[in-house]
């Protein structure tokens, strides 16, 4: 899938993924519009109990429908979303999986939906029509929100998860150049120009906010020759192999821990924040204010070393995205089992 607009966060992280769990009803209770995502949905059903979130299950009474774009990621965060307002005694509709960004956002604002998990700068830049993102992660999250609310949407505090750009390079490389830092990168661009060589996808190589930004930020002026450019998923594999010595890589992506990839700092703040964060339909937000306590002790947990075990679950082990979003929440101690 191919991103629409500014945010890396808007394709997806790996191989297709697993089957998406959506419940028993399932035939009959999707309906799948060409090239539109899902216009319909189906309960979730997950026998769960309040853990450390949902006591005296606050939503109780409550239908409430949660929505995700179709990656990796956004499902599994779907999921997580959902199976906590279960927990607090909401039914919930899975409405999971939209294709695109706008879609899954449009149903938030339209009321068809009444939350998901979003990421600032796809609001920032793709939603809100701003060219220049807010290098502070907070400050981001801030005007982002502050933006919204004329749109009937409620940005909750973000996580510390941030699906961005970055380099990435294999073990090997990594104790032979020993760079961190996109800085380090540049400064060996400088000293042995043969040895950084980039495999990038073909929009990163031409975005402002991609390679040419990058290389500019950082003082850096790569020959064309030393740049292959190449689908996403390649990109992890031959930069694993070491035919690249720098890859294109996003922060959460599951094959940076499967691989063990050595990710690059981006010690000057170039590219981007994309933190997630929920985003909910500001009528449902004030009918069911409670949404906010339940959903918050959660999203304090997202960070990128958890999404990219989970990720990895998805896209390297072939696991169910809900399933792996289900052991988590069990695993945290969020929900027990009912």
């Amino acid at each position: 899938m191919r991103r629409t607009g500014s945010a890396p966060a808007a394709r997806r992280t790996g191989p297709a993924p697993a089957a998406r769990r959506t419940g028993p009803v399932l035939a009959g209770a999707l309906v799948l519009a060409a090239g539109c995502g899902l216009t319909s949905g189906s309960p979730m059903v997950d026998n769960v109990a309040p853990g450390s979130i949902g006591q005296g299950q606050p939503l109780k009474g409550a239908h409430l429908t949660v929505t995700s774009k179709e990656f990796t990621e956004q499902l599994i965060l779907g999921a997580i979303m959902g199976i906590a307002f279960q927990a607090a005694g909401a039914d919930v509709l899975d409405r999971t999986g939209i294709q695109g960004s706008i879609g899954a956002r449009e149903a938030v604002k339209s009321g068809d939906a009444d939350g998901m998990y979003e990421y600032t700068g796809t609001a920032w830049i793709t939603y809100l029509g701003n060219s220049r993102p807010i290098p502070d992660p907070r400050q981001q999250w801030q005007a982002v929100h502050d933006a919204d609310l004329k749109n009937g949407l409620t940005w909750l505090p973000p996580s510390a998860l941030n699906n961005t750009y970055a380099l990435a390079m294999n073990q090997a490389n990594f104790k032979k150049y020993g760079t961190k830092t996109l800085s380090d990168v540049a400064a060996l661009s400088k000293s042995n120009p043969g040895a950084v060589t980039l495999c990038v996808e073909s929009e990163f190589a031409n975005r402002a906010d991609g390679l040419p930004g990058m290389e500019k930020a950082y003082g850096m002026s790569l020959p064309a020759k030393n740049i292959t450019q190449m689908d996403t998923g390649i990109i992890y594999t031959q930069v694993a192999k070491g035919s690249c010595t720098y890859g294109e890589v996003f922060t959460t992506d599951g094959r940076i821990k499967s691989m063990n990839l050595a990710v690059m700092e981006d010690d000057k703040k170039f590219f981007p924040n994309y933190n997630a964060a929920p985003v909910i339909n500001s009528k449902a937000l004030k009918k069911y204010p409670a949404i906010a306590q339940v959903l918050d002790p959660i999203t304090k947990k997202l960070d990128n070393d958890m999404a990219q075990t989970l990720n990895s679950k998805v896209d390297v082990d072939g696991q169910d995205p809900h399933q792996v979003a289900l052991d988590w929440m069990k695993q945290e101690g969020f929900v027990k089992g009912g």
